[in-house]
């Protein structure tokens, strides 16, 4: 006789950023509240919901795969996330799939379980702890503050996907912080499309943590956070002006001296075409001013060659750019043809054309 738990048994993929992580998470959260066992198995489950990407074509098509992988072994999906916002396109390919949701569809994605998997409810299966599910190790895992990006950057279409920006109560996101903490996190990745940005959409408003106010902005959030004696790790950060407020944090050790900034490129011609924000921002100053104030700061960033319009000069300012910036991690993404720059590596991520 099988040993196995009897709860009716989901199934549930997770694919692309760590923001589409936090959302499975929240996914696997409630479905554990309700009772349901999670399988990581596509033919012990009674289903399977797979969190889909679609932000680049291979992420599109390993997206496609794992959804035709699941139909073929198990046959009753539900599909959510960035890729379900284009719904017409995985409907074309799997017109069998139980439904189609995009990011942050919590409540469509359940009632799609409860309508083919109802609930049962048992006091005994319903209990989760506090911090809920996680996917992450122990140590580590990330907290998402905001949903969306009011930006139109003419190369991303996450926007699109996951429309504008839409800050969480500030108090909400310290108490999921302080339950992490208590469960045994020793490191909170902050993360979300525009992490700079948070709270403009909701003016600052003041929340409260623990019976005192909170304004609802980056370094206020970040001060908070510090509290809890846990690392504090910024993803995604916006090279606005407001970021230099954070140096003091970092140089107090009240968050840690790392900041990942997705500068895309140093031209201000190429970042004028791309529409990113700031891009008249004097950034190597800022850079020489920030490691100044804290000297063992950590810089990573990702780079576009080849963005439409991109001239030998604009590609050679960049190289210039990057010598003297000294960034410790960077990611660079080639548009060119694939023969006209070697693989990408992290030594060789910018070879002239």
């Amino acid at each position: 006789m099988s040993n196995k738990p009897q709860g009716k048994r989901i199934g549930m993929v997770s694919l692309g950023c760590p923001k589409a992580l936090v959302d499975s998470e929240r996914i696997l959260t409630q479905l554990k509240t309700e009772g349901y066992e999670i399988s990581d198995d596509y033919s012990d489950s009674e289903l399977v919901v797979i969190n889909t990407c679609g932000f680049i074509d291979s992420a599109i098509e390993e997206s496609l795969s794992t959804i035709g992988e699941a139909m073929k072994a198990n046959g009753k999906v539900i599909v959510t996330g960035c890729l379900g916002a284009n719904k017409q396109k995985i409907l074309d390919k799997y017109p069998d799939v139980l439904s189609v949701t995009g990011p942050a569809a919590y409540e469509e994605v359940l009632n799609s379980v409860h309508q083919h998997v109802p609930p049962e409810h048992n006091p005994h299966l319903d209990l989760v702890p506090p911090q809920g599910v996680k996917l992450t190790p122990r140590h580590y895992a990330y907290l998402k503050i905001s949903e969306g990006c009011n930006h139109r950057c003419t190369f991303c279409i996450i926007p699109h996907l996951r429309g504008d920006l839409v800050s969480r109560p500030v108090g909400d996101i310290l108490e999921e912080a302080e339950k992490l903490a208590n469960a045994g996190v020793r490191e909170l990745m902050v993360i979300s499309q525009d992490t700079s940005a948070y709270g403009v959409d909701i003016r600052y408003r003041t929340g409260f943590w623990q019976g005192r106010p909170v304004k609802s902005n980056l370094v206020e959030l970040c001060e908070n956070l510090s509290k809890l004696g846990i690392w504090v790790r910024l993803h995604y950060v916006y090279p606005y002006p407001n970021v230099d407020n954070l140096i003091p944090l970092m140089a107090e050790r009240k968050i840690l001296p790392y900041l990942d900034i997705p500068f895309q490129h140093s031209s201000p011609a190429v970042l004028k075409n791309m529409k990113r924000p700031a891009h008249t921002e004097n950034s190597l100053k800022r850079i020489e001013n920030w490691r100044r104030d804290v000297p063992d700061l950590t810089l990573r960033s990702t780079f576009i060659v080849g963005f439409p319009g991109e001239t030998e000069a604009d590609f050679e300012h960049l190289l210039g750019w990057l010598d003297e910036a000294q960034l410790d991690r960077v990611g660079c993404l080639n548009t060119l043809p694939s023969k006209a720059l070697p693989p990408m590596t992290s030594q060789n991520m910018c070879q002239r054309k």
